[in-house]
């Protein structure tokens, strides 16, 4: 089976236990304002523009049947590419002389991808790790992301998946007995602040987890910390108090913003939308966090290196 792949990470060690390989599928159903990997929200590939390559010569914006380049002197960026008269035809990339276009985003076979994760099963064994699958959202390639755990269990390889739940329930069921660890990502506890922010409300995310949660597959709760929307103590203190209800034992880690991700949205020749703070938080305002968390009564860890 193939499916679409927009990266390969080779010892990876914040994604599940151990030394693992994280294979990244596009296509997400939240469109969340600071995603730190906005080239695996579509579904299909997508294009980039590395400005720092442009010499501004304009051979892209000739090039393209569907006029949907264009030149803004004015701007650092200079290239503004119209998603949504892109057709994907790979014009402006065969015109561009420097490489400042080109694809994010490949089709692989899935047990060409397994050979690759095979590379390293003996790192997997001597730390426990194994393979994660993440994204974007596996479950947005349901099909895919099964062949691949089926494939990966029959090698004996420990496997994750890192998901916001937000899915048919059909889909979970289907790689449940294929996963090892579930890496769910809990971002704001307010239903509408979560329409409002990741593009739909967590009614969904919800069931899904607690469904997970009566299961005996191992899980594990993320909480993404972005400045100004899901680091507040109400937020904190609601997810917190939700996940105790439904299983105090679940442990919970708190992940540190990562500030270079802003980076990408200049590749993608698209605005980065998260005003205001863009650092990391100190040290002092995680462990107010996590003792938030722990009053909550629920077991936290804190990962302030992603």
């Amino acid at each position: 089976m193939k499916g679409t792949v927009f990266d390969i990470k080779r010892f990876a060690i914040h994604d599940g236990p151990g030394i693992r390989t994280s294979i990244f599928l596009k296509g997400c159903p939240l469109s969340c304002l600071w995603c730190q990997n906005p080239e695996g929200i579509p579904a299909d590939p997508v294009l980039w523009y590395f400005h720092s390559k442009c010499i501004r010569c304009g051979r892209c914006i000739g090039a393209c049947p569907e006029g949907a380049l264009e030149a803004r002197e004015e701007s650092s960026l200079y290239i503004h590419i119209d998603r949504e008269r892109c057709t994907g035809c790979g014009a402006c990339v065969k015109a561009c002389p420097t490489g400042a276009l080109d694809f994010v985003g490949e089709e692989r076979e899935s047990g060409e991808l397994i050979a690759e994760v095979m590379k390293d099963a003996a790192f997997y064994a001597n730390s426990g790790g194994g393979m994660t699958l993440t994204g974007g959202d596996p479950l947005y390639q349901p099909e895919f992301a099964l062949e691949l755990l089926a494939l990966a269990k029959e090698k004996g390889i420990h496997t994750a998946v890192e998901t916001s739940m937000q899915a048919d329930r059909g889909a979970i069921t289907a790689i449940e007995p294929y996963v090892d660890l579930f890496i769910v990502d809990l971002k704001l506890i307010d239903s509408e602040l979560h329409r409002t922010y990741a593009g739909v409300p967590n009614d969904e995310i919800k069931t899904n987890f607690e469904y997970l949660a009566g299961s005996p597959v191992e899980l594990l709760v993320r909480i993404p910390l972005i400045p100004g929307f899901t680091d507040s103590d109400e937020n904190l203190r609601g997810i917190g108090e939700y996940v105790a209800s439904v299983d105090p034992a679940i442990p919970m880690e708190l992940i540190n913003y990562n500030p270079l991700a802003k980076d990408k949205y200049a590749v993608l020749a698209e605005e980065y939308r998260v005003k205001g703070p863009q650092t990391q938080l100190p040290a002092e305002r995680l462990a107010e966090l996590k003792a938030i968390l722990q009053q909550a009564g629920v077991e936290v860890i804190v990962d302030d290196e992603e």
